[in-house]
């Protein structure tokens, strides 16, 4: 395993690319927000003195956070170490707060910096991070609320047939006024996977404890894997509450936006963490939740874009696994030329420095599928200089 902490990172240019959205496989609906028709990409690129470039997916829509905090000690910190110029960026963000965007975006450009790490290295970053294995376990996600059972159907075949041993679906129907529909297609479900299939459900925040109950209650005879964001992410009493009425296993942490909130989880009786990669503030962060829940043998998986996140699973424990929403992520794949095999209820990654995917910008422009694109260099950036808004 390779230490990031002191490599030096000259930084010459920044941008953000954002690609055209593509449509869906099924429009998505899950009990807080939807339907999706279309989901969209945009990836920063960081390119340092010696033109070796790092990339990672990234929030298009908080430039200003980039501009004001993160982006001057990118191009004005010339020869430090990682480890003292992710101390300059962390700080910066701290009128920001630590539990919002501009945590996630520190997240995003330190993904990047590990791609570029690793690209001018010529190592994947899976191997630099120490795993000793190029393949992680997937678990399919779906079932949107808004699915007809004819829908359901067809997305659980074709996850059974690439192998899976758990599906999730979604619950909390009609913004969680439709409980008695919601039971319903969880049986549906449940005899569509048969016995052998683990069957995991996620509320996206919408009940009460009192509500989560009643659902835990009604669906008893299913076998549920696990119950995510039942209640409200921030409402640990209501979290506490719930864990301490029920032996199900509940999952959050997809939610946060920083480590430090993971430890509390943990206290108050979640028994799955769910970090994603792209939420938290770095790399390093998402590390500390996966050796939290080894400490304390909880269950682990990460979301997010999957691709990039099954690069970081690989450091894990074989048994943990990435989140894989087939209905949106297998449209925006159609951008990369290099990505992650899938199959056998696995992704197995390519010998790829970095990261192991790569998207054709030549044919992302040539197709007209590049839509927008935000250049930052010294030319346009001023060094930084601290503001305080009250």
């Amino acid at each position: 395993m390779c230490n990031i902490d002191n490599e030096i990172f000259n930084i010459r240019s920044i941008q953000i690319r954002e690609l055209a959205p593509v449509q869906v496989v099924t429009p998505f609906q899950d009990a807080t927000m939807g339907p999706f028709p279309a989901f969209g990409l945009s990836m920063i690129t960081i390119e340092d003195e010696n033109n070796n470039i790092g990339e990672a997916p990234v929030y298009s829509s908080y430039t200003n956070i980039l501009e004001a905090c993160l982006l001057p000690h990118l191009l004005y910190s010339q020869n430090l170490s990682y480890s003292q110029l992710y101390s300059r960026l962390y700080w910066s963000i701290r009128n920001e707060g630590f539990r919002g965007p501009a945590s996630a975006l520190l997240g995003q450009v330190d993904m990047a910096l590990h791609d570029l790490a690793t690209r001018r290295l010529g190592v994947p970053l899976h191997k630099y991070m120490g795993a000793d294995r190029n393949e992680v376990k997937v678990y399919g996600s779906g079932g949107g609320t808004n699915y007809t059972y004819e829908e359901l159907e067809k997305e659980i075949a074709y996850f059974t047939a690439a192998g899976v041993d758990c599906y999730k679906m979604k619950v909390g129907k009609d913004f969680g006024m439709n409980m008695t529909e919601d039971i319903k297609r969880v049986k549906f479900v449940r005899s569509l996977l048969g016995r052998n299939i683990r069957l995991a459900v996620d509320a996206n925040q919408i009940w009460s404890c009192k509500q989560a109950l009643r659902f835990i209650d009604k669906t008893a005879g299913e076998n549920l894997a696990w119950l995510e964001e039942p209640t409200h992410s921030a409402s640990f009493d209501q979290i506490e509450a719930l864990c301490k009425q029920t032996p199900l296993k509940i999952a959050f942490g997809e939610s946060e936006r920083t480590a430090r909130v993971f430890p509390t989880l943990v206290n108050i009786g979640v028994a799955h963490l769910q970090p994603v990669p792209g939420h938290l503030a770095g790399v390093k962060e998402w590390m500390a939740v996966r050796d939290l829940a080894a400490k304390h043998q909880v269950d682990f998986s990460s979301g997010g874009y999957s691709l990039f996140t099954a690069s970081l699973m690989t450091t894990a424990s074989e048994q943990c696994e990435v989140e894989y929403l087939y209905s949106i992520m297998s449209g925006l794949e159609t951008y990369f030329n290099v990505k992650p095999a899938w199959g056998n209820g696995k992704f197995t990654l390519p010998e790829l420095p970095g990261f192991p995917v790569r998207i054709n910008w030549n044919h992302c422009e040539a197709t007209g599928q590049l839509v927008k694109t935000r250049v930052w260099n010294k030319k346009n950036v001023r060094e930084y200089k601290p503001v305080v808004s009250l």
